[in-house]
C-alpha cells in the first residue's frame, strides 16, 4: 500500500514535470551517463524520485540518500528503490548516527558524479578520502557557502558548480519555490490566519525575498530583519518595515528564519517574544533557532498538533516550534511546488551531462555555464507556450560593438 502511493505521487509529479520529461527522451537515447556512477543526497520525495529516474535512465548507476533526516518521504524512498539502476538508503526520522550512516551507504556506490544538498555527503566525502571524484553540483545556499569555506583553505578535493547561484535556480527555487512552499507549510499544519498577524521575515536573500511577499499577499503585516545594510534597505525601498530581531519580535505572530546563520533567534529574543508566536525555520540546517536556549527558558513542553511543539516559559507565556526548527516546508510539507523543482532539476541535469562530457577540471566551485542556464529558461517558455523576441543582425552588430 505505501509504495503504490509512494508510485503515484512520483507518477503525479512526473506528469507536471515537461522539462525532466522532455530531458529523459533525450538522455535515454544520448546516454550522457553511461558507466558513470551517481551519488545523490538530496531531499527524497516524488520530484527528486524524478530526478534520479531521469539520470538513471541517461545511463548512470544512481545511488540515493536524504539531506536532512525528517524530509524523507518513506512510501517513496520505498516505491524509488523498486526502480532498476537505483539504491536507496534513507527513511524517514532516523538518528544523526543513522543519518552519517546513510551517507556512507551511499558512497558505497564510489561515485565519480556527485549531487549534493546542503553539503554533508561532501563533507563526508572528504573524511573518508575522496577520491575517483569527477565532479558534481551544489544546489543550496548553505551547501555553496559549505563548499567555499572548503577550497579558500585548499581543502576541496574535486570540483563542485554552485547550482544555486545560476539565475533559473535563485530566481525562482530560491524567491518562488520558498515563498510558497513555507506558507503552505505553515497553514497546513497550523490551520492558522495569516491576514492581519505580524509576520517577521529574518533575512532578505532570495529565500527572505519570497517569504516576505507571499507574507503580504496572505495579508501578513510584514517586518524583515537583517544585517546587510545593503539587503535591509532593499526590503524597506520593496515596502516593508526593517528592523532589529529584538524590536521586532515583541509583536510578531510569526518568525521564519532564513539566513543560513546560527543564532538568529537566541535567549535574549526569546526574553521579549510575544506570548503565543509561532517560530519556524527555512534555512537548510536547524541552527538559525537557538533551541538549546529555548529549552532553558521552558519548565514545560508537549506536543500540541502534528509538528509542532508548544513551550511554556517561567513566566508563563507560550512559544511554539514548528518542525523541531527544520526545514519547515519539507518537513511539514511537500517542499517546493513541482514545476519550480522542474526548472531546478533541469538545471542540475544539464549541469551534470555538462561536468560528465567534460574533460576533468581542477578543484574549485564553478559557476554553472550560461548557456545551461538559458538552455533551461528557453525550455520552460517552450513549455508553458511563450516566445520572446530575438536580436536582428543590425542589434547583435551594435551590442558587440562591431
Amino acid at each position: 500500500m505505501e509504495r503504490s502511493r509512494g508510485r503515484e505521487k512520483i507518477q503525479w509529479a512526473a506528469s507536471h514535470m515537461p522539462l525532466l520529461g522532455e530531458l529523459r527522451r533525450e538522455f535515454a537515447v544520448e546516454q550522457p551517463f553511461r558507466g558513470r556512477r551517481i551519488a545523490m543526497s538530496i531531499h527524497l520525495e516524488a520530484k527528486t524520485a524524478c530526478l534520479a529516474i531521469l539520470l538513471r535512465d541517461g545511463g548512470g548507476r544512481v545511488a540515493v540518500t536524504g539531506s536532512n533526516p525528517l524530509s524523507t518521504q518513506d512510501d517513496v524512498a520505498l516505491a524509488l528503490a523498486e526502480e532498476d539502476g537505483i539504491s536507496v538508503h534513507a527513511r524517514r526520522g532516523v538518528s544523526r548516527e543513522e543519518y552519517t550512516d546513510h551517507l556512507r551507504q551511499t558512497l558505497a556506490v564510489r561515485p565519480d558524479l556527485v549531487l549534493d544538498d546542503g553539503g554533508d555527503l561532501v563533507e563526508v566525502l572528504h573524511e573518508d578520502g575522496a577520491r575517483g571524484i569527477h565532479g558534481g553540483c551544489e544546489e543550496t545556499t548553505t551547501g555553496v557557502a559549505r563548499l567555499r569555506r572548503r577550497a579558500s583553505r585548499g581543502e576541496l578535493a574535486f570540483p563542485m558548480f554552485a547550482v544555486n547561484d545560476a539565475r533559473m535556480k535563485c530566481l525562482f527555487d530560491n524567491r518562488h519555490g520558498t515563498g510558497q512552499s513555507v506558507w503552505d507549510a505553515i497553514l497546513r499544519s497550523t490551520n492558522l490566519l495569516i491576514a492581519g498577524k505580524n509576520v517577521v521575515v529574518a533575512g532578505y536573500g532570495w529565500c527572505g525575498r519570497g517569504i516576505a511577499l507571499r507574507a503580504r499577499g496572505l495579508g501578513g503585516r510584514v517586518t524583515v530583519t537583517e544585517v546587510d545594510p545593503v539587503k535591509a534597505l532593499e526590503a524597506a525601498m520593496d515596502g516593508f518595515s526593517v528592523a532589529p530581531m529584538r524590536q521586532a519580535i515583541g509583536e510578531a505572530d510569526f518568525v521564519i528564519t532564513a539566513t543560513g546563520c546560527v543564532d538568529v533567534v537566541s535567549a535574549a529574543d526569546l526574553a521579549v517574544a510575544k506570548d503565543g508566536m509561532l517560530l519556524s525555520n527555512a534555512g537548510h540546517f536547524n541552527v538559525e533557532i537557538n533551541l538549546d536556549d529555548l529549552r532553558r527558558l521552558t519548565r514545560a513542553s508537549r506536543r500540541v498538533r502534528d509538528g509542532i511543539d508548544e513551550h511554556t516559559l517561567h513566566d508563563g507565556r507560550r512559544l511554539y516550534v514548528l518542525g523541531e526548527g527544520r526545514l519547515v516546508n519539507l518537513v511539514l510539507g511537500d517542499g517546493h511546488p513541482v514545476e519550480i523543482m522542474d526548472i531546478s532539476f533541469a538545471l542540475q541535469a544539464l549541469t551534470l551531462r555538462h561536468i560528465a562530457s567534460s574533460p576533468a577540471l581542477p578543484p574549485g566551485v564553478y559557476a554553472v555555464p550560461d548557456e545551461v542556464d538559458r538552455d533551461v529558461a528557453r525550455r520552460r517558455l517552450a513549455a508553458v507556450e511563450t516566445s520572446i523576441d530575438e536580436w536582428t543582425e543590425a542589434q547583435r552588430a551594435y551590442m558587440s560593438g562591431a
